[in-house]
């Protein structure tokens, strides 16, 4: 039956042929069919905050390597300062594994990290923090973090935030925040 003649290559190739063309109609019905949280949104440009807790902001340009970030990331991403912190704002359009916590990103650059808590603001609004320490004792920075939905619902865990996202139980667009000030 398996012998290596004519007929049998022909049939192997078609029935191969055959199954590819059912994966690829069984992948197009499930894609029709995701929930709306996990389809692209259009992109949405947002307005970039003039004040952050009553002091006038400024904008910052991004380092190559967030402009790098940024040109695959599902929406916009930019930096802004009021003199005293440095804010990242990141509005999301889409759930994607590409927002994660701010922690990984000062690890990755070689901080130290300490201190890591949920802390309440003036506000009462929960906010991620920690301690980052620059490698060599150089410079000690506060940074703390949130994500916000469309609805005003907040998130301290990306992870938290990316499950609510795709299971559409967080309507998007999204605005990760990300505060850091110096010690």
């Amino acid at each position: 039956m398996l012998e290596n003649t004519f007929i049998n290559r022909v049939l192997h190739k078609t029935l191969w042929a055959v199954l590819l063309l059912a994966c690829m109609l069984w992948s197009v019905t499930v894609a029709s069919r995701q929930p709306d949280a996990l389809r692209p949104t259009p992109e949405i440009v947002s307005e970039l905050p003039s004040q952050w807790q009553g002091r006038a902001l400024r904008p910052l340009a991004l380092s190559d390597v967030e402009q790098r970030f940024a040109r695959n990331f599902p929406g916009t991403l930019s930096r802004m300062t009021d003199g005293r912190q440095v804010l990242v704002l990141r509005s999301v359009n889409q759930p994607t594994r590409m927002l994660h916590p701010a922690i990984d990103c000062y690890q990755g650059l070689g901080y130290r990290i300490a201190a890591q808590q949920l802390e309440l603001d003036r506000e009462g609004t929960l906010w991620r923090c920690f301690e980052a320490l620059q490698p060599g004792g150089g410079q000690r920075l506060r940074v703390c973090e949130r994500i916000v939905d469309a609805g005003g619902q907040g998130f301290t865990d990306t992870s938290a935030w990316y499950w609510a996202a795709v299971m559409g139980q967080s309507p998007g667009p999204w605005q990760a925040i990300t505060v850091a000030r110096p010690l």
